[in-house]
């Protein structure tokens, strides 16, 4: 099985992801050009869900599913670089994408079909929540432990969408996975624990390359599953 984009074929998207990111990322640290960042920021994960729109599958719940994801995160895209704080509407869509991503992730494998990717995600869960839980108010407690376990268990399905095919696709989906526990990580540790400069920069890009890794992870029409 291979993934949505051949070696031809995902490389131009790709490129216009990385150039969108990039412009994103330069606005958040040029305070004299913030639209680079108001702009760029949501039209790099729409890019991503464009991939995904146009690919030719042999699941279509799962596009759907990876498309719903894709938009909520647009959604909190716009909420996490609003002038205000809106930092529970941005969790909250977030959280809404990650439930889309795990319902994508099913159409690939039982829920959690082996025990443990779930006891990987697990630990690291309960290691970030240790650092994060001092510094986090007291009104933030719940929603952030139920995003983080949520968080966790797609991380998790899509590290047992990988064991069980063994292809480019699930590979995809699980280092897809795998970088938005750490994009999440860095953002709440630069949020709640200790602020650092080159927050944006590593949040940023580790979180568009979990999109990606989610976006490849459809499976090609007429490959078999």
């Amino acid at each position: 099985m291979v993934s949505i984009a051949g070696k031809q074929g995902g490389r131009q998207p790709a490129l216009v992801v990385a150039a969108c990111a990039a412009l994103a990322i330069a606005g958040a640290y040029w305070p004299a050009t913030p639209w680079l960042h108001w702009l760029f920021k949501p039209l790099a994960t729409l890019v991503i869900a464009w991939t995904v729109w146009r690919a030719d599958t042999s699941l279509p719940r799962y596009r759907r599913w990876l498309l719903a994801g894709l938009l909520l995160s647009t959604a909190g895209d716009v909420f996490l670089m609003l002038p205000v704080d809106a930092f529970v509407p941005g969790l909250a869509s977030f959280l809404l994408a990650h439930l889309a991503y795990l319902l994508a992730l099913r159409q690939r494998a039982p829920w959690f079909a082996v025990a443990w990717p779930l006891l990987v995600y697990a630990l690291v869960a309960s290691v970030v929540l240790g650092q994060l839980w001092p510094g986090l108010p007291t009104p933030l407690r719940v929603p952030v432990v139920v995003y983080v376990v949520v968080l966790a268990a797609m991380a998790a399905q899509a590290l047992v969408a990988w064991w069980r095919h063994r292809d480019a696709a699930s590979a995809s989906a699980a280092w897809g996975g795998a970088c938005f526990v750490l994009s999440d990580a860095l953002l709440a540790w630069d949020r709640f624990v200790t602020p650092f400069a080159a927050a944006a920069a590593a949040v940023l890009a580790s979180y568009w390359l979990a999109q990606w890794g989610l976006a490849r992870s459809l499976p090609r029409a007429g490959a078999r599953d």
